[in-house]
């Protein structure tokens, strides 16, 4: 066995060749070439005098020396992580975040993460997409995304959840469409068309789920990706809005629209700020983190002037 010492560079490339289970992956996401990859990790194996990955002719295995240092690997890259997190000043870190957003966060409190991202990391650009959360889901699982705040939790053990806290979802309308002021029933409701989210995300299957148990005609159901659009149709009147209250606070206060007082109610939807579970994905963790103290300060401010 050589006496040369593996640093912390080819720690990184094994562990990235083995969680991918490809040196040109590892290679993409390392920002380096596929031979210098196989390079490292041949040097590694004789270093230690022994075979780590198996090359197989389309994949790579580890072989049981490679799986005991796996486990090594990770320690090793998540505590040299935590140091870097503990010792270097936030604002001397640069690059960019790619960042996927739920249309809900950005109708409440989006602009105030975006402002203490900034304060706290001026050198990090934001990457910023809106869409449904299953394509984000997807998109993170593709490594397309560093970070989600998306509906959740995700339940796989390649990411990271933290909770953003529950947006009630309310049905909404145009003070004109519905006037009656007393509790009303499903029945009535769905004389009128249900606006809502595309049919695969969760309010959705919620929606489905309660008219499924009505003994009632279906209704026509109108469904769009963009919230956006799903709050303009209600406005004018095309339907009631099957929607997260708290993301049309402002139409609410004009005027525009009004929580109706409905005897069937439609759970909550809950967020997650969702990352790869990654020993050195030290920048999307403490953008979770950030993310979840603005949401905690955005409910309780919410809570504190007397908003449902």
């Amino acid at each position: 066995m050589s006496d040369i010492v593996p640093d912390l560079r080819t720690i990184q490339i094994f562990y990235w060749t083995a969680a991918l289970g490809s040196f040109s992956a590892a290679a993409k996401r390392l920002n380096t070439t596929q031979p210098a990859v196989s390079h490292r990790i041949a040097a590694l194996e004789r270093a230690f005098g022994l075979t780590l990955i198996n090359r197989l002719p389309r994949s790579l295995s580890l072989t049981p020396k490679g799986h005991e240092l796996m486990g090594y690997a990770e320690r090793l890259l998540r505590l040299h992580g935590e140091m870097v997190g503990a010792i270097t000043a936030p604002a001397s870190r640069s690059g960019s975040l790619r960042l996927g957003v739920s249309e809900t966060i950005v109708h409440t409190w989006l602009t105030a993460f975006i402002e203490v991202m900034g304060r706290t990391y001026p050198g990090v650009a934001i990457d910023l997409a809106v869409d449904v959360s299953p394509v984000m889901r997807e998109a993170l699982l593709r490594r397309d995304l560093d970070l989600a705040f998306l509906v959740g939790p995700v339940t796989t053990p390649k990411l990271v959840n933290v909770s953003l806290g529950q947006f009630a979802t309310a049905w909404i309308a145009s003070p004109g469409l519905v006037t009656a002021s007393g509790p009303i029933g499903l029945a009535e409701l769905t004389r009128h068309p249900i606006i809502t989210f595309p049919p695969n995300t969760t309010p959705y299957a919620h929606l489905r789920d309660l008219l499924v148990q009505a003994d009632l005609p279906p209704p026509r159901l109108y469904t769009s990706a963009s919230l956006s659009a799903i709050i303009r149709m209600a406005i004018e009147g095309t339907g009631i809005g099957a929607m997260p209250a708290d993301a049309v606070l402002p139409e609410i206060e004009r005027g525009q629209l009004r929580v109706l007082d409905a005897s069937v109610g439609l759970p909550a939807v809950g967020f997650v700020a969702a990352y790869e579970n990654a020993p050195d994905n030290r920048l999307s963790a403490a953008a979770a983190e950030i993310a979840r103290s603005v949401a905690t300060e955005w409910f309780a401010m919410k809570r504190d002037h007397g908003l449902p």
